[in-house]
Protein backbone atom coordinates (compact mmCIF):
# COMPACT_ATOMS: atom_id res chain seq x y z
CA UNK A 1 0.00 0.00 0.00
CA UNK A 2 1.13 3.57 -1.03
CA UNK A 3 1.78 5.94 1.61
CA UNK A 4 2.18 9.52 1.54
CA UNK A 5 4.78 11.31 3.01
CA UNK A 6 4.30 13.33 6.17
CA UNK A 7 5.14 16.62 5.89
CA UNK A 8 2.18 16.03 2.45
CA UNK A 9 0.11 14.60 4.78
CA UNK A 10 0.90 17.62 7.85
CA UNK A 11 0.15 19.95 5.10
CA UNK A 12 -3.29 18.65 4.07
CA UNK A 13 -4.10 18.75 8.09
CA UNK A 14 -3.27 22.49 8.06
CA UNK A 15 -5.03 22.97 4.82
CA UNK A 16 -7.94 21.24 6.53
CA UNK A 17 -7.53 23.11 9.41
CA UNK A 18 -7.33 26.69 7.75
CA UNK A 19 -10.61 25.83 5.71
CA UNK A 20 -12.53 24.90 8.75
CA UNK A 21 -10.94 28.41 10.84
CA UNK A 22 -12.04 30.44 7.47
CA UNK A 23 -15.87 28.61 7.89
CA UNK A 24 -16.07 29.16 11.10
CA UNK A 25 -15.50 33.04 11.44
CA UNK A 26 -17.38 33.56 8.63
CA UNK A 27 -20.47 31.75 9.68
CA UNK A 28 -19.98 33.77 12.86
CA UNK A 29 -19.75 36.71 10.96
CA UNK A 30 -22.83 35.63 9.10
CA UNK A 31 -25.16 35.05 12.02
CA UNK A 32 -23.63 38.75 13.29
CA UNK A 33 -25.29 39.97 9.67
CA UNK A 34 -28.56 38.23 10.82
CA UNK A 35 -28.83 39.57 14.57
CA UNK A 36 -28.01 42.88 13.92
CA UNK A 37 -30.57 43.15 11.04
CA UNK A 38 -33.52 42.09 13.75
CA UNK A 39 -32.29 44.93 15.95
CA UNK A 40 -30.33 42.00 18.67
CA UNK A 41 -27.05 44.52 18.59
CA UNK A 42 -25.80 42.45 22.12
CA UNK A 43 -26.25 38.84 20.31
CA UNK A 44 -24.30 40.04 17.39
CA UNK A 45 -21.91 42.24 18.78
CA UNK A 46 -20.62 38.64 20.69
CA UNK A 47 -20.59 37.06 17.11
CA UNK A 48 -18.58 39.20 15.56
CA UNK A 49 -15.89 38.92 18.39
CA UNK A 50 -16.07 35.35 17.83
CA UNK A 51 -15.32 35.75 14.35
CA UNK A 52 -13.25 38.59 15.36
CA UNK A 53 -10.63 36.35 17.57
CA UNK A 54 -10.49 33.91 14.77
CA UNK A 55 -9.41 36.83 11.94
CA UNK A 56 -8.20 39.81 13.78
CA UNK A 57 -6.79 41.73 11.44
CA UNK A 58 -9.83 41.62 8.60
CA UNK A 59 -11.42 45.50 8.17
CA UNK A 60 -15.03 43.75 7.71
CA UNK A 61 -15.10 41.89 10.83
CA UNK A 62 -13.53 45.59 12.54
CA UNK A 63 -15.93 47.28 11.10
CA UNK A 64 -19.38 44.98 11.85
CA UNK A 65 -17.86 44.82 15.41
CA UNK A 66 -17.59 48.51 15.75
CA UNK A 67 -20.99 48.68 14.29
CA UNK A 68 -22.74 46.59 17.04
CA UNK A 69 -20.37 48.45 20.15
CA UNK A 70 -22.04 51.77 18.40
CA UNK A 71 -25.55 50.73 18.45
CA UNK A 72 -25.17 49.52 21.82
CA UNK A 73 -23.56 53.25 23.20
CA UNK A 74 -20.50 52.00 23.50
CA UNK A 75 -18.39 54.68 21.96
CA UNK A 76 -14.96 54.38 23.33
CA UNK A 77 -15.08 50.88 21.88
CA UNK A 78 -16.59 51.61 18.54
CA UNK A 79 -13.91 54.88 18.03
CA UNK A 80 -11.24 52.42 18.88
CA UNK A 81 -12.29 49.57 16.53
CA UNK A 82 -12.80 51.80 13.92
CA UNK A 83 -9.66 53.55 13.65
CA UNK A 84 -7.93 49.90 14.06
CA UNK A 85 -10.03 49.41 10.32
CA UNK A 86 -8.50 52.33 8.77
CA UNK A 87 -5.41 51.45 9.80
CA UNK A 88 -5.59 48.07 8.24
CA UNK A 89 -7.80 49.94 5.12
CA UNK A 90 -6.83 53.04 5.13
CA UNK A 91 -9.24 53.96 2.23
CA UNK A 92 -12.40 51.70 4.16
CA UNK A 93 -15.32 54.38 3.22
CA UNK A 94 -17.61 53.09 5.89
CA UNK A 95 -15.23 53.84 8.31
CA UNK A 96 -14.36 56.84 7.50
CA UNK A 97 -18.06 57.85 7.77
CA UNK A 98 -18.67 56.35 10.83
CA UNK A 99 -15.70 58.24 12.39
CA UNK A 100 -16.57 61.42 11.31
CA UNK A 101 -20.43 60.60 12.74
CA UNK A 102 -19.34 59.50 15.82
CA UNK A 103 -17.66 62.76 16.33
CA UNK A 104 -20.42 64.71 15.44
CA UNK A 105 -22.43 62.64 17.75
CA UNK A 106 -20.17 63.24 20.90
CA UNK A 107 -19.91 66.78 20.22
CA UNK A 108 -16.86 66.93 18.20
CA UNK A 109 -18.41 68.40 14.75
CA UNK A 110 -15.67 70.69 14.12
CA UNK A 111 -13.17 67.95 14.10
CA UNK A 112 -15.54 66.55 11.80
CA UNK A 113 -15.82 68.79 9.69
CA UNK A 114 -11.98 69.52 9.44
CA UNK A 115 -11.83 65.67 9.11
CA UNK A 116 -14.49 65.85 5.61
CA UNK A 117 -12.79 68.81 4.47
CA UNK A 118 -9.71 67.63 4.13
CA UNK A 119 -10.66 64.37 2.88
CA UNK A 120 -12.11 66.36 0.16
CA UNK A 121 -8.67 67.96 -0.81
CA UNK A 122 -6.84 64.73 -0.36
CA UNK A 123 -8.94 62.10 -2.76
CA UNK A 124 -11.36 64.85 -4.74
CA UNK A 125 -11.68 61.55 -7.51
CA UNK A 126 -13.12 59.75 -4.92
CA UNK A 127 -17.10 59.36 -4.44
CA UNK A 128 -16.56 58.98 -0.41
CA UNK A 129 -15.69 62.79 0.70
CA UNK A 130 -18.53 63.74 -1.70
CA UNK A 131 -20.94 61.49 0.25
CA UNK A 132 -19.19 62.74 4.03
CA UNK A 133 -20.32 66.09 2.64
CA UNK A 134 -23.83 65.15 1.78
CA UNK A 135 -24.35 63.31 5.23
CA UNK A 136 -22.83 66.57 7.03
CA UNK A 137 -25.11 68.74 5.19
CA UNK A 138 -28.26 66.56 5.90
CA UNK A 139 -27.39 66.62 9.72
CA UNK A 140 -27.79 70.37 8.96
CA UNK A 141 -31.12 70.20 7.60
CA UNK A 142 -29.11 71.80 4.10
CA UNK A 143 -31.22 68.89 1.42
CA UNK A 144 -31.35 70.28 -1.27
CA UNK A 145 -27.33 71.20 -0.84
CA UNK A 146 -27.02 67.58 0.50
CA UNK A 147 -28.92 66.00 -2.51
CA UNK A 148 -26.25 68.33 -4.87
CA UNK A 149 -23.20 66.48 -2.57
CA UNK A 150 -24.91 63.16 -3.51
CA UNK A 151 -25.12 63.53 -7.31
CA UNK A 152 -21.27 64.43 -7.24
CA UNK A 153 -20.66 61.44 -5.77
CA UNK A 154 -22.75 59.24 -8.04
CA UNK A 155 -20.76 61.28 -11.02
CA UNK A 156 -17.71 60.06 -9.95
CA UNK A 157 -18.76 56.27 -9.19
CA UNK A 158 -22.27 55.76 -10.36
CA UNK A 159 -22.94 52.04 -8.24
CA UNK A 160 -20.89 53.47 -5.06
CA UNK A 161 -22.81 52.02 -1.44
CA UNK A 162 -22.53 55.00 -0.07
CA UNK A 163 -23.66 57.34 -2.28
CA UNK A 164 -26.74 55.19 -3.08
CA UNK A 165 -27.45 54.38 0.76
CA UNK A 166 -27.32 58.83 1.44
CA UNK A 167 -29.51 58.99 -1.78
CA UNK A 168 -32.06 56.58 -0.11
CA UNK A 169 -31.74 58.44 3.41
CA UNK A 170 -32.43 61.54 1.61
CA UNK A 171 -35.38 59.82 -0.55
CA UNK A 172 -37.15 58.68 2.81
CA UNK A 173 -36.49 62.58 3.85
CA UNK A 174 -38.41 64.10 1.10
CA UNK A 175 -41.35 61.10 1.84
CA UNK A 176 -40.41 58.91 -1.24
CA UNK A 177 -39.51 55.49 1.22
CA UNK A 178 -40.75 53.25 -2.02
CA UNK A 179 -38.03 54.74 -3.59
CA UNK A 180 -35.59 54.23 -1.02
CA UNK A 181 -36.92 50.37 -0.86
CA UNK A 182 -35.61 49.93 -4.13
CA UNK A 183 -32.24 51.41 -3.35
CA UNK A 184 -31.58 49.13 -0.55
CA UNK A 185 -32.55 46.05 -1.69
CA UNK A 186 -30.59 47.16 -5.27
CA UNK A 187 -27.87 47.42 -2.56
CA UNK A 188 -28.32 44.11 -1.14
CA UNK A 189 -28.30 42.13 -4.31
CA UNK A 190 -25.29 42.81 -4.91
CA UNK A 191 -23.79 43.23 -1.29
CA UNK A 192 -25.60 40.82 0.52
CA UNK A 193 -23.19 41.15 3.80
CA UNK A 194 -24.12 44.97 4.41
CA UNK A 195 -25.69 45.09 7.99
CA UNK A 196 -27.00 48.65 8.34
CA UNK A 197 -28.66 48.83 4.83
CA UNK A 198 -30.90 45.51 5.88
CA UNK A 199 -31.23 46.99 9.27
CA UNK A 200 -33.23 50.24 6.95
CA UNK A 201 -34.79 47.64 4.57
CA UNK A 202 -36.53 45.87 7.73
CA UNK A 203 -37.38 48.86 9.77
CA UNK A 204 -39.24 50.22 6.00
CA UNK A 205 -40.70 46.72 5.28
CA UNK A 206 -41.86 46.73 9.02
CA UNK A 207 -44.16 50.07 8.39
CA UNK A 208 -45.51 48.22 5.26
CA UNK A 209 -43.66 50.50 2.47
CA UNK A 210 -43.85 48.34 -0.59
CA UNK A 211 -41.44 49.02 -4.09
CA UNK A 212 -43.58 51.41 -6.55
CA UNK A 213 -45.79 49.86 -9.23
CA UNK A 214 -44.01 49.87 -12.58
CA UNK A 215 -45.52 52.80 -15.05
Amino acid sequence: MCRLPAFIVLLATLAGCATTGQERWRQFNDDGVLLFARGNYRDAMESFEYALAMNPNDPVLLYNTAQAHDRLGNVQKAEQLYLYCLQRDARHGDARLAIVSLMYRTGRSVEACRLIQQWLQHDPDLADPYVADAWRLRQEKAYPLAVARVQQALAKDLNNRRALTEQAILYEIQGMPDRALVLYEQILRREPEQIDIADRLEKLRAQGVRAPMPN
